[in-house]
């Protein structure tokens, strides 16, 4: 994976964890595959240290610190962890239901499941399943995979045990 890892953006290992800071000038940061993927099933544990804005991109281009596809929300509690919001483009495809708010675990180890087959997203939290989502658009798209932190916060977020599995 390649991380833009300036003075404002840290990501580094930490006792085989993944930790992402935004630093002081709290400006977005990805941590990408230099390959694409397309249909997959992904597996991750993420930790909210502070604040815990992020997310992880699929099917994405990425230039400097724009960029373009979906994104599985990471977030904090009430704004759609497990949801599908397209950048620099039609916004949220998909929120969950507030009923399904209280699943994240803020500030403990949580697990979120991507899989992806052609144009069909199914999203899972703690092995609940949050959305499932059928998009043409996703569905014609090639690209990598990325973990964001959001910008505009303080911000650290910790990943770990992650796996891929191609489909």
């Amino acid at each position: 994976m390649d991380g833009n890892n300036t003075a404002t953006k840290k990501w580094y290992v930490e006792d085989s964890v993944i930790v992402a800071e935004n630093g002081p000038e709290k400006k977005y940061g990805y941590l990408a595959t230099r390959r694409y993927f397309d249909d997959f099933d992904l597996t991750l544990e993420f930790k909210q240290i502070r604040d815990g804005n992020s997310g992880l991109f699929f099917r994405s281009m990425l230039e400097d610190t724009k960029i373009s596809g979906w994104q599985v929300e990471i977030a904090p509690p009430g704004k759609d962890t497990g949801g599908i919001y397209e950048s620099y483009g039609r916004g949220w495809l998909v929120q969950i239901p507030d009923e399904k708010e209280d699943i994240l675990q803020y500030g403990e180890w949580n697990t979120l499941r991507v899989r992806l087959e052609g144009s069909k997203v199914t999203t899972w939290l703690n092995g609940e399943q949050m959305i499932e989502l059928e998009d043409e658009k996703i569905g014609q798209a090639q690209g990598r995979i990325a973990l964001q932190i959001h910008d505009n916060a303080d911000i650290k977020i910790l990943f770990r045990n992650l796996k891929l599995d191609e489909l």
